[in-house]
């Protein structure tokens, strides 16, 4: 019950800030996707920390603040500023930790960056497209839906283990739930955009033939599932079943965005292959 509750308030507010981020009110998503990015990655670092490193989270937290404002200023000096903040949080390391925890400091540090920070940013990027609200609804709800019947068909009736060492709970009927009911979301979101469009209304936009967004839709949502695993992962080397727990019902922030971490990135290229 906490869960839906949790959800029931959450995505409302998610939707209306997808069509609301929009112009000149463009900032609030990039605001609001950099807090929650900063609050995965102190979960991620407390993550780290539990495997005996001792990461610098305050100029971590400040790196991933800074491809933020670039993402929102000067998008073209996102990879340099990337490489930039590598190099900072290594020498930052060398200076800062034991000589035996310098590699491993340095490590976590950097990976947060690149997993947590730099993958978010792909979010307001998305958002920002000529169809960008479209965009942002079809990859939210295709892993929403999909992650949501993974866990209520594959709890009840999986049988077999999709990655036992990994996440024992997960199953191969729960994986294949989590495909259909994204294909299905996506077929109402072209309905309802087609139905809106024919009358006159273009707040959902999905051009091009309906495969192709079939096509993306498989592909998101595999992507979801590889990074519900990956994070799935990283918590199980640390020890731990949640990485927080700030969403009743939920686990922590991080839990909440893991799919998005490969999905968003993996959508944004995929777009950008079919641009060419």
């Amino acid at each position: 019950m906490k869960r839906v509750l949790t959800a029931v308030v959450l995505v409302p507010l998610i939707v209306w800030l997808v069509f609301k981020a929009q112009g000149q009110y463009a900032w609030i998503i990039y605001t609001v996707v950099a807090v929650v990015a900063e609050l995965a990655l102190w979960e991620y670092l407390t993550l780290a920390d539990a495997t005996g490193a001792k990461t610098p989270r305050v100029a971590t937290g400040i790196a991933v603040a800074a491809l933020f404002a670039v993402t929102f200023r000067l998008p073209e000096l996102l990879a340099p500023l990337a490489g930039a903040i590598t190099l900072a949080l290594l020498i930052l390391s060398a200076f800062r930790s034991p000589l035996q925890r310098v590699l491993p400091d340095a490590a976590y540090s950097v990976f947060g960056v690149l997993y947590i920070g730099l993958s978010l940013t792909t979010l307001p990027l998305l958002s920002q497209q000529d169809n960008g609200p479209s965009i942002l609804i079809f990859l939210l709800f295709v892993v929403w839906v999909g992650d949501t019947l993974a866990l209520y068909i594959g709890r009840p009736w999986g049988r077999r283990k999709l990655a036992p060492a990994i996440s024992p709970g997960k199953s191969w009927e729960g994986s294949t739930a989590s495909v259909a009911g994204s294909l299905a979301i996506t077929a109402l979101l072209l309905w309802i955009s087609s139905t809106l469009l024919a009358h006159g209304i273009g707040i959902l936009a999905y051009p091009g033939p309906a495969a192709d967004w079939f096509v993306l839709a498989i592909i998101v949502n595999i992507a979801a599932q590889v990074g519900d695993l990956v994070e799935s992962a990283i918590k199980r080397g640390a020890g731990v079943k949640d990485s927080g727990s700030l969403l009743p019902g939920h686990g922590g922030v991080l839990d909440r965005v893991d799919a998005l971490l490969i999905a968003a990135p993996v959508l944004w290229y995929a777009l950008l292959v079919q641009s060419f």
